[in-house]
């Protein structure tokens, strides 16, 4: 018995060191590890008969977001549907409470660590072949064309999941690059950071760039680094005179609109729908799961310049969450934020152990890009990317107990 408890351990172990490296190869890649690393979880806590799930600062708004969705049900048009996104809503919970759990210690860290800086590394380097060859070396895709350029997307559905993946990751190589490696192993890390930004920068994705920006600035603003400050002061004031000629001119063309320029003219029309929705279902929105099945009932006229599809997502997660569990869900979504980021910051203050202390910063820049992000993107419901969120939350509260422990 005691040597199927250590093979089911180290199943556990090496899926949650693959998950993040997994993403950026294929979603069946990911899937089988988080078969794995349910499969190996359950049954080592059935054979040691323990409780199932530590104790973390979300577990509270969590189980209420399932609660409330699971109300939504009402309101639903497609129960088949909601019944999917409630097990979503449960695979999320599974992932970030193991990793919270499972995450081992320093050398479990610097691995995990590692693998997504292979994860980093590998998309970012298909997004450069892709755009140099016209297909991406993992999936044979090629890249997209907008206002004649290309975007890359690497082994991803389109250009702004892969800013996703990118964004949410980044910011931990930065940190630690920043503000823990010395000599030759910075110099390396900040190669491997400029890859990344460089990949990011191949998707023309406004919203990721943003990201990636406020969460970088944001590590520098909480280290007090006022060089570094001064840096990125300096860069958004050259980056209108540096960007490419297409975007300069397009620009142009909308008269220099900021919503515009950062939305474009279908995703306001898709908020303006989304809004009319919620105000028809304000409380518990139309199902958990279905909003693009109910996006057309709540169209609104459009002028022809912003014609949205029939089947949309809100390009929002925040509008998307109070569309489908009204804005009851919504508030205790912001509530399990709220927990997060306060109890991620105090766990962070109370590490001793430097390595530790900035990747547990580094990673709250990580999920503050990804809801920056998530501004203009429905990334919470892209399958593909919205794990890594999950993920990164249960990584953070991993780093909560050696600051109890006083490591």
């Amino acid at each position: 018995m005691g040597k199927i408890i250590k093979c089911l351990d180290r199943v556990v172990y090496w899926s949650i060191v693959a998950i993040p490296f997994s993403i950026a190869i294929a979603p069946a890649f990911t899937n089988t590890f988080m078969g794995f690393l349910f499969f190996s979880y359950f049954v080592k806590k059935a054979i040691k008969r323990e409780r199932l799930f530590v104790a973390t600062p979300i577990n509270l708004p969590f189980i209420l977001l399932i609660l409330i969705s699971i109300i939504s049900f009402k309101n639903s048009i497609a129960y088949q549907a909601s019944f999917r996104g409630i097990t979503k809503l449960m695979q999320n919970a599974f992932l970030f409470l193991i990793c919270a759990e499972e995450i081992k210690d320093r050398r479990h860290i610097s691995r995990i660590v590692l693998f997504i800086i292979f994860g980093a590394t590998l998309a970012s380097v298909d997004a450069l072949w892709q755009i140099y060859s016209g297909r991406d070396f993992i999936r044979g895709h090629t890249p997209i064309i907008n206002i004649g350029l290309k975007r890359a997307t690497a082994a991803f559905p389109n250009a702004n999941v892969l800013g996703v993946y990118l964004s949410a990751i980044t910011p931990l190589l930065i940190g630690l690059a920043l503000y823990y490696y010395k000599g030759f192993k910075k110099i390396l890390m900040l190669l491997i950071c400029a890859l990344a930004c460089l990949g990011i920068i191949l998707t023309f994705s406004r919203p990721t760039a943003l990201a990636l920006y406020l969460s970088i600035l944001f590590i520098c603003i909480y280290k007090k680094d006022k060089a570094a400050i001064a840096i990125l002061l300096i860069f958004l004031l050259i980056t209108p005179f540096i960007l490419p000629k297409n975007i300069k001119d397009w620009a142009r063309e909308i008269k220099y609109n900021p919503i515009i320029f950062m939305c474009n003219t279908d995703r306001v029309s898709v908020y303006k729908n989304t809004l009319n929705m919620i105000r028809h279902h304000p409380l518990i929105g139309v199902g958990v799961n279905t909003f693009s099945r109910n996006y057309l009932k709540y169209k609104l006229p459009e002028p022809e310049s912003a014609r949205t599809t029939d089947f949309m997502y809100a390009h929002n997660h925040f509008l998307q969450m109070a569309g489908e569990i009204g804005l009851l869900g919504l508030g205790i979504f912001f509530w399990l934020l709220f927990r997060l980021f306060k109890f991620s910051l105090r766990g962070y203050k109370n590490l001793k152990d430097d390595y530790c202390k900035a990747v547990s910063l580094s990673l709250i820049a990580c999920l503050l890009a990804f809801l920056v992000n998530g501004l203009t993107e429905t990334s919470l419901y892209y399958a593909r990317v919205a794990m890594i969120f999950w993920y990164l939350i249960g990584f953070s509260f991993s780093l909560n107990r050696y600051a109890l422990a006083g490591i």
